[in-house]
């Protein structure tokens, strides 16, 4: 027999194997490894490795539930004779490939970042038990928006367990290998919850957790003053609770954003009767009139450096794009189109990514720091893309597709097919480039903000236990 080709046989029980292992979710043993070539090699003895490996290994495939990414591999260049197969062998490569890659199934490490497909990817199963209400509900909270799934035990594929204790104490397991344990000191059982859930993440991803982490946000109250409802600026935990009033100026506010790795924000403001800039520091609350031209001054964003800031001004006669330094000065205008809004920066600092119309139909486009023309991104499969949101990572663009309704999408940063992903507006990337945080429309035409998983689509609303507004929106997650 050549073994470089699969015979009938082996390729029908590979095919039923394969669909097995599909659902491989850790992998870093040799032995994986040579079931995989052998696979790939064809005999029928190799066929009888796969499934004497998928029966000893019940933890391993059994209870996992988060599919392999195929990678690398172009179906159509596989023989022709192999036919109907060409999708398992793939995923044999694939298996392969990952293999080497990934932490070993007894550390219980996954490799999400080989999952990280916007709205395809399933899920990991985990139990929640022996804990208080409050920190069950604040762990339930927390995994939702990183990719985990509160199951029943018997459903799980890792356990985490609270221990009697006078604070937060919890175990965390995979099949018989415990993988943490720790107790947890300071603060209130709410945030020492947070750091249990951010370890968690940390534990079997590798990726930092978001629990705690803080956003800005506009609230709206129902009375109406002289340009628009009436609001203020908030900060609060993603979850929204430990929320504080940044303003206090009972007039329209707009547009906060977080100055990267500082505790301060800037903010559109109508305090003095019109769409000034305003920058202010959370820890002092001092703040200075930032930018206060004729006309527009909205949309400040702020590079990943802290030191320039991107804006919308209406000085030339039309909205705009200018930058600056942090201090006000090197004002240049980067474009000459027409209805340019939300700017936003590329992580490196070289791009500001903005919506325009200047075909009379909105895109998204990136204009360079140094000027020159704006260059389309293009996000194909949607229509009128605004309020664009370049990921930490470099890697995607949110935004908002207009098509009837609003719809919460991505694309990659280079451009390409977009991905729907939930109805909603004003998306805003999470620290580690995976969650997103949205508004969406709740009844009474109130605005609500939540939290969006990108790769599994599971979404958690923001708590409004506190606070007067009744409508909350443009949010900004702190970075």
């Amino acid at each position: 027999m050549n073994r470089n080709i699969l015979t009938d046989n082996a390729i029908s029980s590979c095919a039923q194997w394969a669909t097995r292992a599909r659902n491989v979710l850790v992998s870093g043993s040799t032995r994986a490894s040579r079931v995989a070539a052998r696979a790939l090699a064809g005999s029928s003895k190799a066929t009888n490795s796969l499934k004497k490996f998928t029966k000893t290994q019940p933890t391993f495939l059994g209870r996992a539930t988060v599919p392999v990414a195929l990678v690398g591999v172009s179906p159509t260049s596989l023989p022709s004779k192999l036919g109907h197969c060409r999708r398992i062998i793939p995923f044999l490569l694939s298996f392969l490939l990952l293999s080497a890659s990934v932490a070993r199934a007894q550390d219980g490490m996954i490799d999400v970042s080989r999952l990280h497909e916007p709205g395809l990817t399933p899920p990991i199963p985990i139990a929640i038990t022996g804990f208080s209400p409050e920190v069950e509900r604040t762990l339930n909270f927390d995994l939702t928006v990183m990719g985990f799934k509160q199951v029943p035990p018997n459903a799980a594929s890792y356990q985490l367990i609270g221990k009697p204790s006078a604070n937060v104490e919890g175990e965390l397991s995979f099949g018989k290998n415990i993988l943490l344990t720790k107790a947890y000191t300071g603060g209130n059982e709410h945030s020492q919850a947070h750091h249990l859930a951010n370890d968690v993440v940390l534990k079997i991803t590798g990726i930092n957790g978001i629990a705690g982490t803080r956003i800005a946000f506009k609230g709206n109250t129902t009375r109406v003053g002289e340009h628009g409802y009436v609001g203020e600026i908030y900060i609060a935990d993603c979850d929204g609770y430990n929320r504080q009033a940044v303003t206090r100026d009972a007039d329209t506010v707009a547009a906060p954003c977080w100055v990267p790795g500082r505790f301060a924000v800037y903010y559109t403001s109508y305090k003095f009767n019109y769409p000034n800039i305003f920058f202010q520091d959370l820890a002092t609350a001092q703040r200075r009139n930032f930018a206060h031209f004729a006309g527009m001054n909205s949309s400040a964003a702020v590079s990943a450096d802290g030191r320039h800031v991107a804006m919308v001004l209406g000085r030339s006669g039309s909205p705009e794009i200018w930058v600056c330094d942090e201090t006000g000065s090197g004002l240049k205008q980067l474009t000459h189109t027409t209805e340019a809004s939300s700017p936003c920066w590329s992580p490196d600092g070289q791009w500001i990514c903005f919506a325009a119309k200047p075909g009379g139909r909105r895109s998204l486009y990136k204009v360079s720091v140094d000027g020159g023309e704006p260059i389309r991104i293009p996000t194909s499969g949607v229509a009128n893309p605004s309020e664009p949101d370049w990921s930490p990572d470099g890697k995607w663009i949110a935004f908002t597709a207009q098509m009837g309704g609003f719809e919460i999408s991505v694309a990659p940063a280079t451009g390409g097919s977009a991905t729907t992903l939930i109805e909603g507006e004003d998306p805003s990337w999470s620290p580690n480039s995976r969650t997103l945080i949205f508004v969406r429309h709740g009844s009474g035409g109130n605005r609500i903000l939540s939290l969006l998983d990108v790769p599994t689509k599971q979404v958690k609303d923001v708590s409004r236990s506190s606070g007067s507004s009744t409508s909350n929106s443009q949010p900004s997650w702190a970075r």
